[in-house]
């Protein structure tokens, strides 16, 4: 992640915790450290949350970085949804055991 989003995260977070404070408790943290809702560096930290509110947009549409992610000739990006294993499991071999271990019980 670059550092301009790191940044804008936290600017994010620091947001959503101010908005929970107002929804829960009708406190604002923001606007009681630096002195009110309508002093300049209020709403200047006001303006910073919600800039980092649009450059946090595009993280929502990143793949995830656990998944695999071919390109093709094109450069679109396709996501590989395989399985580390490779072959499917054969489960023929249940049918027969279960078929021998019935006729051995008859026995």
């Amino acid at each position: 992640m670059r550092t301009i989003h790191r940044i804008a995260l936290v600017l994010v977070i620091i947001g959503a915790i101010n908005w929970g404070l107002i929804g829960f408790f009708r406190y604002d943290l923001i606007s009681s450290i630096f002195g009110g809702e309508t002093t300049g560096i209020s709403r200047f930290i006001y303006a910073l949350v919600g800039l980092s509110g649009l450059i946090c947009l595009p993280l929502l549409f990143e793949p995830s970085r656990d998944v695999e992610v071919d390109r093709d000739a094109r450069g679109f990006r396709n996501v590989n949804y395989g399985t580390e294993f490779g072959e499917e499991t054969d489960f023929t071999d249940i049918r027969d055991y279960s078929e021998r271990k019935k006729s051995e019980d008859k026995k």
